[in-house]
């Protein structure tokens, strides 16, 4: 893949920082070449790059002024051919879901917008591999897509202002487990136990912008005594 046939444009961020814009025909494909060119650079060892910030189609490059100047890092990034990301690069996660626990359950709103039955939504929620596209909203909130397009909702006409921590939710193209309690307009599908956020940990934040996701169901039990481990 050569980046800069997938490079929309490059706009500058402040002084000592650019934005490369990428498009491709979907989300994932755009995603996945902001994270070539993210792991090209950081890789390249230049003497002037400070930082790389991933976004769903963009990445914020900051570099050192007494390093090199903007054009010298403008060229750079249009001479860039990053290649795929490699699974090896990356790091794949199981994570199970008690789909319609009573503190997050809105498949009959799920199903209104889908006409999916529930048993439905979670089969094409749980046969579906994601990809980590950024972080954000709040610590260790995962942005995940896509979501298949027959179980695409709108978000909420009004968000909810406590959202439980481990919620799996759906909005649009998207998935994400809220790693805290937090406000959140996206539709709930069930609780995960799995912890995504410790400050404590070396590396706070367990996914990371190109992992992939996969979700599987379990029962009450278990979620009980997966968050008692």
């Amino acid at each position: 893949m050569e980046a800069f046939g997938s490079i929309k444009r490059i706009e500058p961020a402040g002084i000592d920082g650019l934005i490369v814009y990428f498009e491709q025909d979907t989300l994932s494909k755009t995603n996945q070449a902001v994270q070539a060119m993210k792991h090209a650079l950081k890789t390249s060892h230049a003497q002037w790059l400070n930082a790389v910030i991933p976004g769903y189609d963009s990445l914020l490059v900051l570099f050192d002024l007494q390093q090199a100047d903007v054009h010298t890092v403008y060229q750079a990034l249009r001479a860039a051919k990053p290649k795929p990301v490699s699974v090896e690069q990356t790091q794949h996660f199981e994570l199970p879901v008690w789909y319609q626990a009573p503190e997050a359950n809105d498949f009959d709103s799920v199903s209104e917008h889908t006409g999916l039955r529930p048993d439905e939504i979670i089969r094409l929620h749980t046969q579906s591999e994601f990809q980590v596209f950024t972080i954000g909203f709040s610590p260790g909130f995962a942005y995940m897509g896509e979501l298949p397009e027959a179980l695409s909702c709108p978000r909420l006409s009004t968000p909810r202002s406590k959202v439980p921590k481990g919620a799996v939710a759906i909005a649009d193209q998207q998935t994400a487990v809220y790693p805290s309690v937090s406000p959140g307009g996206w539709h709930l599908l069930g609780l995960c136990p799995t912890l995504l956020f410790n400050l404590d940990w070396e590396q706070p934040v367990k996914l990371q912008p190109g992992d992939t996701v996969r979700f599987y169901a379990i029962d009450e039990q278990q979620y009980r005594a997966m968050c008692n481990e």
